[in-house]
């Protein structure tokens, strides 16, 4: 898959949703994860058996003016709000950085303005932010991943990828 993206919780108060988090954003590959004004530890989030923190960049960010994301990567907002696009819509940028708020409550507008797309599962109600970012996640390997045409019966076997061709080479100047 090209492309890299992180993952990061905004305010979080439960260490252990946020350890299952970055547990999750380690499994998918994950550049890196932050925190944002959160309270977490990886001494305390028992629930990341992966150590993430210890084997993917970690940044413990103070506030949102600590936030520096690198050249070309999109901050993507995962929120509920009326104008957010529908997450099985979305075109993932090639480089994002994917930020979730809290348990109890929402990203502020300061940082809703900061990013560059907002997006949100189409559910009735708030997910628990490790289950969102999951989803997040999973929706970006598989749109932006190499896999097959999904079928649309039931009962039909999966198409598989097309082989990748390699074409000639490309000329950015003229001769």
């Amino acid at each position: 898959m090209r492309g890299y993206f992180g993952i990061g919780i905004w305010g979080g108060n439960k260490p252990m949703n946020a350890g299952n988090l970055f547990r999750t954003a380690h499994a998918f590959g994950a550049g890196f994860v932050f925190t944002i004004a959160a309270d977490y530890s990886v001494a305390r989030a028992r629930s990341d058996t992966s150590l993430a923190p210890r084997n993917v960049p970690w940044y413990d960010l103070a506030s949102l003016d600590d936030l520096r994301l690198p050249h070309g990567c999109d901050l993507v907002g995962v929120e509920l709000t009326p104008d957010a696009v529908e997450l099985p819509s979305f075109p993932h940028p090639l480089a994002a950085a994917y930020l979730l708020g809290p348990e109890r409550g929402a990203l502020p507008p300061d940082l809703l303005a900061r990013c560059r797309h907002v997006v949100k599962i189409p559910t009735a109600f708030s997910l628990n932010v490790a289950t969102a970012g999951a989803i997040v996640l999973y929706d970006r390997v598989r749109t932006l991943g190499r896999f097959g045409e999904r079928p649309v019966a039931s009962r039909a076997r999966p198409v598989p990828p097309p082989p990748h061709v390699h074409g000639g080479p490309i000329r950015r100047r003229k001769r």
